[in-house]
Parts: structure tokens; C-alpha cells; sequence
């Protein structure tokens, strides 16, 4: 039989499913609160390396640009 391998992506993605599923309150909790601070992993997990790339571009040109205007 040919078995489907996991990803570790997939395999955090089920994980995190299952919790959402176990404990509903407390996810609930969590999510009140990681809209508040934000969450650095689903931003680069949904980037992938060059949408990443191209974000620390970006800040590093803003940064750059700010510097020599003001």
C-alpha cells in the first residue's frame, strides 16, 4: 500500500486542529489574545521564504528610506 508521509506542516496544522477541537474555551481564550500581539509563525508559515524575503526587503528599504528623509 502506498501511505501518504506527513509533512511537518501538515502534521502541526492536524495537531492544532485537533486541539482546537478538544478544547474549545481555550482556544477561544487564545484567539482574543493572539489578536491583540499578533502571531509571527502564521505570517512567515503563510509567506513561505520568498514572500518572506521580500518583507524584510521592504523594511529594510522603508528603514533606510525614513533615514534619509527625516
Amino acid at each position: 500500500m502506498n501511505k501518504h508521509k506527513e509533512t511537518p506542516e501538515e502534521k502541526r496544522e492536524r495537531l492544532r486542529q485537533s486541539e482546537l477541537k478538544n478544547n474549545s474555551t481555550g482556544s477561544l481564550h487564545d484567539s482574543l489574545n493572539r489578536g491583540s500581539s499578533g502571531n509571527l509563525t502564521d505570517l512567515t508559515g503563510g509567506l513561505g521564504w520568498k514572500g518572506m524575503g521580500l518583507l524584510i526587503i521592504s523594511i529594510i528599504v522603508g528603514y533606510v528610506l525614513y533615514h534619509l528623509l527625516f
